[in-house]
């Protein structure tokens, strides 16, 4: 018993033997598309990427040599732009509508729950690292075809708050891999890619304000990864 009980109290204190705490800056170009479906009648495409430059704060906390758990705060861009089948809703016609692109941009508050895995040294000073968890997200600004505020193509006594089409919450599934050079004693510098595939649709306007049927748009985003530990 006294042996079990030693080897339980061993387990328990392993963790703590390896906790330690690592702070750094991040700073991330990224390219972001938008993931569209619908119905034919509108016919949802993407059209084009976004570019965007985001960046923020964050903390590996290491429960074990070559395992961390990472979180932070981050400014993340995000949109693309979409393409649809519009038709004038006061039209009695039945003919297809006519092809209109958005550009939708996003700029998001960004706060990561990722596992962070590291190999040993396969360089000097050099550990390979992969990625893998999630993040939750509240939008901060929107923008439609660049502006704050969006006129209804139909009615131009109607215009809506960018920030209205969105919904005010997004989720994302995020895998990344990348490699930490050690620069110093307490100093590391990290390259890295990573994927962010949103899982959120996050329409507010077709569905609710035009009452198109069917319609889903999410985010991607691809990001270089350039950070400084300290």
């Amino acid at each position: 018993m006294k042996k079990l009980f030693l080897t339980l109290a061993a387990l328990a204190v392993a963790p703590a033997a390896f906790a330690q705490v690592e702070i750094g800056l991040k700073v991330s170009p990224s390219i972001s598309y938008l993931r569209t479906s619908s119905t034919s009648a509108t016919s949802f495409q993407s059209e084009s990427s976004k570019f965007s430059f985001g960046g923020g704060i964050f903390m590996d906390y290491f429960f074990g040599e070559n395992y961390a758990f990472n979180t932070g705060l981050f400014l993340t861009g995000k949109g693309g732009t979409i393409s649809y089948l519009d038709r004038n809703p006061l039209s009695m016609s039945q003919l297809p509508g006519t092809r209109v692109e958005q550009k939708i941009a996003i700029q998001y508050l960004e706060l990561p729950l990722t596992l962070k895995l590291f190999t040993n040294e396969v360089a000097p000073a050099t550990r390979i690292y992969f990625q893998v968890g999630g993040s939750l997200a509240v939008p901060v600004q929107s923008r439609i075809n660049g502006e704050k505020y969006y006129t209804d193509p139909y009615d131009n006594n109607n215009q809506t708050s960018a920030s209205s089409h969105v919904l005010p919450v997004d989720a994302n599934l995020i895998g990344a891999v990348g490699a930490e050079y050690q620069l110093g004693k307490s100093t590391k510098f990290l390259a890295g890619l990573s994927y962010h595939h949103g899982l959120v649709d996050f329409d507010r306007y077709f569905e609710r304000t035009r009452n198109f049927s069917d319609v889903s748009i999410k985010n991607s985003v691809f990001s270089l990864d350039l950070g400084l530990k300290f």
